[in-house]
Formats: C-alpha cells, structure tokens, sequence
C-alpha cells in the first residue's frame, strides 16, 4: 500500500489532519490501535477555543456543534465566599467559547472521513515507523506495509511514534503537579449557566457541563487517590462543600454515569519533529487541564502541519515542513505558562504556608478586579489568534 500521509491515531489531531489534508487533495490512511467504538465514546476535553470552533466550521464539521454546542461567554471564578465573573463578552469581545465534548468532535470527523470515502482503520496492532530518516519512511502494522512520503504522529502521550525517535534527539521538558482531579460525568442538568472554578481550604473543584442535561465536576485530589474509595455519596458531599460556598447556590445532584482520575502534568519535547516524522497533539505535548488547552494545542498543531504539507505536495518545497516545530512551540509554551498559572492560582497545595495562601489570595483579588489582569485570563481562556491571522 502507499499513502502521501501515514497518520498514526484517530484521535482529533488525527481525524482533523486527514480531514484538512483531503480538502487540499491531499491522501492519508488514519491508524488506530482503539475500536470505533472506544475513540467516539473517549470523554476527554470539552471547552473549544474560538479558533477551533472557527476550524471546525470552515472546514465543513462544525454543523452539529453549532446546533448542539453551548457557547460560553464568560467563567466564575469562587473564592473566599463569594463568585467573581471574568466576561468575556466585555474584556475579549467577539471571541469565546464552545463546550462540546472532544467525543462529538471525533464523531463528527469520523463521520466526515468515511463520508468522504476516507481511509481510517480502527483495531490496528502493532503499528512500527519506519525510516523516517529517508525520503521514503514507511509504517507496518498486523502483518501489512504501509509506504508514505510522511508520517504524522497523532498518537498520544503513550503512543508509538515519540518513543521512535532516536534517543539523544529530544529534549523533554516536564513538571508533575502534586495533586490529581477526580472527574465524573452525571445524569443531572448544569446547576450553573458557565463553568465555576471554585478554590476553597479542602482543594479546588469545577463546575462544567457537556449539554443541558449531563453534567461534569472535577475534584482535586491526592495524585495516588483511590478511585474505589470514592462512592457516589463521598463526590457529591465534597462537591456540595467545595462548591455551595456563595449564598444562594444548590448543587443539583444524579446519577454519575462515568469517572476516573486523571493525573496533573506538564510535558513538552522539542523538537516536534525528526526526518519525515512530525508530532502533533498529546505526543509532543500535555498541559495539566485546568486551562482546557490540550485539544485545541492538537488542532493549532494540525492547521500549521497541514500548511506545510500543502506546500511540500504543491511544489516540492519543504521550507515549511522544516520550521513546523519552531512555528508551533511558542503557542505550546504559552499554554503551558497559562495552564500552569491557572493550576498554582487555584489549587491547594501542602507545601504552601499562611505566607504563600495570603498571596494566592491577593492574586485572585486582583484578576478579579483588574480588567488587565481580567483580559489576560480572558484572551488566553478564549485562545490567542493563529500566528497567520495577525502576522
């Protein structure tokens, strides 16, 4: 077999790229280790940037999150008694969010791909790159060659394509929180009209949603936690405490359909790149969630390799190949310095003393009053513009 492309994981880096891809006239053949079943039911992310939402409807997949997704204009932040609101509407105007579960985002592009007789194998093993190198790299998998002009790795933080870069080339950058979150899904219709990140003395705790009537929450907790020693009835109590602290708000209650724990990282390799493989996604990167920018990294990261695989597959040039890593990693930065100045500005953490809490406090205080201070949050929450549009 043969490809232009070879993309490795049907996640929404994956399934974007070979979709963008096809609208220049571009092949790929999209692997993946996971049923169908398994990627369209993943819940992971579900806050979309303004620029990815304006991706996903430029190019032709966004019909179903424009009915179904639920534009946010603003978030509150709780602290100390009270709820503090940071508008977008006002501080960034023209530009917000869209919550819209990563699941319906891969649903969405899956349907677009086999609707456009696109090629995407589910239930793939064993998938190995191959001389990436050369001009010539190719990929096998369960017995099968798969020969391409360039390989995409889009296979997650776990996946097969960092790991076959040879050693000595990246360097990896990383910081683990000391905290993980406890998120749940539940049957219950949001209590709040916007997603509340609330700080309290027990730990931090969001508030989100997926439609109008399933809910998310989020817990900190310690990052060996148990998730068998988290009945039903210990999340909602905690919930209830860390979240019904301004007069006035009940947390509406129901049926926790799904939960885990997810661990608090930060993790970077540079570069993106080695030969004819390039990373996008969560296998060049991961930001600790509570700035909700690791889908739309993934989709800033495919707009820019989609460009330059134009280009080579235009005229031959790969002057845009060879810069994809160093055009993509000042945005990963700045979600990684955002991510992290929302995690430290609104979690608790043991080694803190009265010292450092006053001065987490004093912080809030000023976000929240503080229209610059305001407008950073809000323009980074919402998603700077792409290099392209401004420069």
């Amino acid at each position: 077999m043969r490809t232009q492309v070879g993309i490795i994981g049907a996640g929404p880096a994956g399934l974007l790229l070979s979709h963008l891809l096809h609208l220049r006239g571009i092949e790929s053949v999209v692997l993946e280790r996971r049923s169908r079943e398994y990627v369209e039911r993943r819940v992971r992310a579900g806050v979309l940037e303004q620029g990815t939402v304006d991706t996903l409807v430029e190019a032709g997949v966004g019909e179903r999150m424009k009915r179904e997704g639920l534009p946010h204009h603003g978030i509150e932040l709780r602290y100390g008694g009270a709820g503090h609101r940071i508008a977008f509407e006002r501080l960034v105007p023209g530009r917000a969010i869209t919550v819209y579960g990563q699941q319906e985002v891969v649903k969405d592009l899956i349907a677009a791909r086999l609707a456009a007789g696109g090629d995407v194998r589910f239930e793939v093993d064993d998938v190995a790159v191959h001389d990436i190198d050369t001009d010539r790299p190719y990929l096998t998998f369960g017995g099968e060659r798969l020969d391409c002009d360039v390989i995409a790795g889009c296979d997650g933080f776990h996946g097969v394509s960092r790991p076959s870069i040879p050693e000595g080339v990246l360097t990896e950058y990383q910081r683990d929180y000391p905290f993980a979150w406890l998120g749940i899904l539940a049957k219950v219709k949001p209590s709040s009209e916007e997603l509340i990140y609330s700080r309290t003395e027990r730990g931090f705790a969001l508030h989100s949603m997926r439609t109008p009537e399933i809910s998310r929450f989020y817990l900190q907790v310690a990052p060996d936690e148990d998730l068998a020693a988290w009945p039903d009835e210990r999340i909602w109590a905690e919930l209830r405490a860390r979240l019904e602290t301004v007069p006035g708000f009940t947390l509406a209650t129901g049926e926790i359909v799904e939960r885990g724990i997810t661990p608090m990282r930060g993790f970077v390799a540079e570069p993106m790149q080695y030969g004819r493989l390039f990373l996008a996604g969560d296998a060049a990167h991961i930001v600790p969630p509570t700035g909700a920018k690791g889908l739309n990294l993934a989709v800033a990261d495919v707009r820019v390799l989609t460009e330059a695989l134009a280009r080579l597959f235009a005229d031959g040039s790969t002057e845009a190949l060879d810069g994809y890593s160093t055009a993509c990693l000042p945005r990963v930065w700045r979600a990684q310095h955002f991510s992290w100045w929302m995690t430290t500005l609104l979690h608790t953490f043991e080694s803190d003393d009265a010292y450092a809490r006053r001065l987490q406090t004093s912080y809030l205080d000023y976000v929240t009053s503080s229209d610059a201070a305001g407008t950073t949050l809000a323009e980074n929450y919402v998603g700077l513009p792409y290099q392209e549009e401004t420069s």
